[in-house]
C-alpha cells in the first residue's frame, strides 16, 4: 500500500481506535496521546512491513499497550501502584466490533466548550489531524492551537462525561452542535475567513468526510443527510471558483462545466430522497437552494422564485442575518434591485452583519444593478477595507474599479 493510503487508513481508523480505548480505560486525554504515538507507529511500520490483516485491532493492541504504560507510570509518580495494577492491555483478539465515532464526535461537541475549541478538539480526536496542521487551517500559531486542544481535552476530562451517547432531549441539542461544528469547519475551508487564499481544499474535504461519517452512523436523521449534501452540492463548485492566479470568480461568471458532476449527482439524489422524510430542517433547506443552483445550465436560467421560496422557509426556522442577506439577493433577481436593497436598509441595524464585508459587498452588487455606480464602488471600497481574505480585497477593488454586472 503507498503511504497516501496509509495515510487515509489511518485517518479513517484513528476515531475508532480512540473510541475503543476510551470505553475500556476512560482518560480521553491520555487515550488520544496514546492513540497519536500508535499511529506514528503504523506510520513508520505498515509502509516497510505491510499492512496487518486487521488495521485497526492493530491499532487498539498498540495504543492499549501505550496507554497502561503511561497510565502505569503516571500512578506510580502519585505513589498509586495498586490502582495501576488494574489497568491491563486489551487480549490480541479480543478488539470491539462497536464504532465509537459518533460518541467522540458528541464528547468533543460538548456543551462547556467554545465553537473555537469544539473545532479543534473534532479535527484533532475524530479527524485524526495534526496539532500542526489543524493550527495551519487556522492560521494560529501551533503553541496556540496546543493549548487551546489540551484546555479543551482537561476541559472534557473536568466534566466527569460518561463515554456514551447522551440521553434523548440532550442527544438532539448535542447533535445539532455536532452538525454545527462540521458546518463550520467546511465554511472556512470553502471561504477561508483571512489569508492569502479563498479557499483550503483539504479543510472543507475533511469535514465532507466527518460529515459521511456522521450520515453513516446516523442514516435515518435527515438534518445529517442534508448536511452532507449541502456540502456536497456547494463544493462541486470550487474547481470554477478561482482563476488559475487564485483570483475569485462569481458564480454568474463560473465556468460550469468545471463544476464537480459527480458530486452534484450525489448531493441531488441525497436531498431528493431526504426531503420527503421531513421533519425539514435548514441544512436540508440550504442544500435544497444549493440543487437549484446546480442544477441551472446558466446563471441565467436560475430558478430565483423557487430560491427566494426557500430562503423564506429558511427565514422561518432562523433569525440568522446572513439568512436574510442572502434573501435579499434572491429578491433582489426577482423583484428587481430595489427591492432587495430595502431589504438591506432594514438589515442595517443588526449588529451582529452591519460591519460584516458582506453586507457591504451586497449592498454594492445590489447599486450596480439598479444602475447606480458610484454608490456602487464606495461599497465595493468599503466592504474591502472590512475583509480580511486577500482574495475577496482583491476581487473587491477590481469591482469597485471597473464595476460589472454578476452575481457571487
Amino acid at each position: 500500500m503507498t503511504g497516501d493510503g496509509v495515510e487515509g487508513l489511518l485517518r479513517a481508523c484513528a476515531p475508532q481506535v480512540l473510541g475503543a480505548l476510551v470505553r475500556r480505560y476512560g482518560h480521553f486525554d491520555t487515550a488520544e496521546d496514546a492513540v497519536q504515538e500508535a499511529l506514528l507507529a503504523a506510520a513508520v511500520q505498515w509502509p516497510e512491513e505491510g499492512v496487518p490483516d486487521n488495521p485497526r485491532g492493530w491499532l487498539i493492541t498498540v495504543a492499549s499497550r501505550r496507554l497502561t504504560d503511561l497510565l502505569r507510570a503516571e500512578q506510580a509518580r502519585r505513589r498509586r501502584e495498586d490502582v495501576a495494577a488494574a489497568w491491563t492491555p486489551a487480549p490480541e483478539g479480543l478488539v470491539p466490533d462497536a464504532d465509537d465515532t459518533l460518541v467522540l464526535l458528541f464528547m468533543c461537541c460538548h456543551p462547556s466548550l467554545s465553537p473555537a475549541s469544539q473545532i479543534a478538539l473534532t479535527l484533532r480526536a475524530v479527524g485524526g489531524l495534526t496539532t500542526a496542521e489543524i493550527a495551519r487551517a487556522f492560521l494560529v500559531p501551533e503553541p496556540t492551537m496546543t493549548r487551546r486542544i489540551t484546555r479543551a481535552k482537561q476541559r472534557v476530562k473536568d466534566s466527569g462525561l460518561p463515554f456514551g451517547l447522551p440521553p434523548g432531549p440532550e442527544r438532539a441539542e448535542r447533535l445539532r452542535a455536532v452538525l454545527h461544528v462540521l458546518y463550520l469547519i467546511f465554511n472556512e475551508g470553502y471561504a477561508s475567513t483571512s489569508g492569502p487564499r479563498l479557499q483550503r481544499a483539504e479543510l472543507s474535504s475533511e469535514a465532507i468526510r466527518l460529515a459521511r461519517i456522521a450520515h453513516r452512523l446516523l442514516p435515518g436523521d435527515a438534518e445529517a443527510a442534508g448536511l452532507l449534501a449541502l456540502m456536497l452540492l456547494t463544493d462541486a463548485r470550487r474547481p470554477a471558483r478561482t482563476g488559475p492566479d487564485g483570483a475569485l470568480i462569481p458564480m454568474a461568471e463560473q465556468d460550469r462545466g468545471r463544476w464537480d458532476a459527480a458530486r452534484i449527482e450525489e448531493g441531488v439524489a441525497l436531498i431528493s430522497e431526504t426531503l420527503p422524510r421531513g421533519p425539514i430542517g435548514p441544512y436540508q433547506v440550504q442544500a435544497a437552494i444549493a440543487a437549484l443552483h446546480d442544477e441551472a445550465p446558466t446563471a441565467a436560467a436560475t430558478d430565483w422564485p423557487q430560491i427566494m421560496a426557500l430562503y423564506e422557509v429558511l427565514l422561518s426556522m432562523s433569525g440568522n442575518p446572513v439568512v436574510r442577506l442572502n434573501h435579499a439577493v434572491a429578491v433582489a433577481m426577482v423583484r428587481g434591485a430595489c427591492a432587495g436593497l430595502t431589504l438591506l436598509d432594514d438589515l442595517a441595524a443588526d449588529e451582529r452583519v452591519a460591519s460584516d464585508h458582506r453586507l457591504h459587498a451586497v449592498r454594492g452588487h445590489l447599486l450596480e444593478m439598479s444602475g447606480d455606480r458610484a454608490a456602487a464602488r464606495a461599497c465595493y471600497e468599503e466592504a474591502a477595507r472590512r475583509t480580511t481574505s486577500f482574495p475577496q480585497q482583491r476581487y473587491l477593488h477590481a469591482r469597485a474599479a471597473r464595476p460589472t454586472a454578476g452575481g457571487s
